[in-house]
């Protein structure tokens, strides 16, 4: 979820008034899991969700009234409704957080930013209190690469403590619960941890069809998007409107530059062999999570007897690209080919989560 922050900063930093909601809690089967967040402002739903349908309606008529009154506030939904009603019937429970005044945190949105600027994950904690009137006070702080010198000068020992021994659960769920009420003399209830990482990298050698249809579908499934040609008519903000970066240039050149490495996902898509070959040249043997070139199986088997006759690559190392790349879903159009990459990608990105731990 850490694009939902770019939107928000970018959103406290234009002088927009704006609301986080997130959910904090579920049981049963629920839409959307702990830690997903939307963003709304006057006009509605303006990044991410809660979980559609009724519950994210609900949420921005609470969303429109929290704009005027200023009050933060936790709200809990029951998700079972009857069969034929206008609610849902996930049969679960939620449980969301309404941020009336992210802007209160912007410091710490800052340091949340510039660390995946950096590539460095870290956590954010969000302390929420009852207030005496009415509402909630939310509190948010950036922790980088689990420093706990990066907590608030004010946080008392006994709750860096408490917090210290969920860093791994928050790791390996995403974001988990903190309840405080064990530190009597605590003024915060309740704490949520967020663990938020660095987007991986789609690397998207070639500018053209498939490289736009895929740039999009990339920026969807958030990967941070960049596209590498040598034409600058390829990579304009008109031809790839979604891609985080563009880049003209020799698709070898500009991949051997960036280091593919754990993390970064590389299509090769260019607009013939040679162009296909330099890109792959850069990158094969690399300890990038995934490398795919597309190619017809004449045109794949042409290339492996190539690099292997001139050394380029080991057998293994061919053996780890993916080509002729995508899923089989007997994909014909652009698009299709698109949507069987990305499904790919997402393949391989939750089967490296799973190994990883995460």
């Amino acid at each position: 979820m850490s694009k939902i922050y770019h939107t928000v900063l970018s959103q406290i930093r234009s002088g927009s008034r704006i609301v986080l909601a997130t959910v904090v809690r579920t049981a049963g089967s629920t839409p959307q899991k702990p830690g997903s967040s939307a963003v709304f402002n006057e006009n509605g739903l303006l990044a991410g969700t809660v979980g559609g349908g009724m519950l994210e309606r609900e949420i921005q008529h609470i969303a429109e009234s929290v704009l005027i009154s200023g009050f933060s506030d936790q709200f809990y939904f029951n998700l079972d409704d009857e069969p034929g009603g206008e609610g849902s019937i996930c049969g679960g429970e939620a449980v969301v957080l309404v941020d009336a005044e992210p802007s209160a945190h912007l410091e710490a949105l800052v340091n949340l930013v510039n660390s995946l600027a950096g590539r460095m994950e870290g956590f954010l904690l969000t302390a929420v209190s009852r207030k005496n009137d009415q509402g909630r006070t939310i509190r948010r702080h950036w922790i980088s690469n689990e420093r706990m010198e990066d907590f608030p000068e004010d946080a008392d020992p006994a709750f860096k403590k408490l917090v210290r021994t969920h860093l791994s659960k928050a790791v390996q769920n995403g974001f988990t619960e903190i309840d405080l009420t064990s530190l009597s003399t605590h003024p915060v209830q309740t704490a949520y941890l967020e663990h938020v990482s660095p987007l991986p990298k789609l690397v998207i050698a070639g500018g053209g069809h498939v490289g736009r249809a895929l740039a999009h579908l990339g920026s969807l499934l958030e990967f941070e998007v960049t596209v590498v040609d040598d034409r600058p008519e390829f990579v304009s903000p008109d031809q790839i409107p979604d891609a985080d970066h563009r880049v003209v240039g020799e698709a070898g050149e500009v991949i051997s530059g960036l280091a593919p490495g754990p993390g970064t996902f590389v299509v090769i898509a260019t607009r013939g062999h040679s162009h296909d070959g330099d890109a792959l040249k850069a990158c094969i043997g690399s300890r990038a999570s995934y490398i795919g070139m597309i190619g017809s199986k004449r045109k794949v088997a042409f290339m492996k007897k190539q690099f292997l006759d001139e050394g380029w690559a080991t057998p293994e190392q061919w053996s780890a690209v993916f080509s002729p790349i995508g899923l089989d879903l007997g994909s014909k159009t652009v698009q299709e080919i698109a949507i069987s990459i990305a499904a790919q990608l997402v393949e391989v990105r939750n089967r490296k989560k799973e190994t990883d731990g995460g």
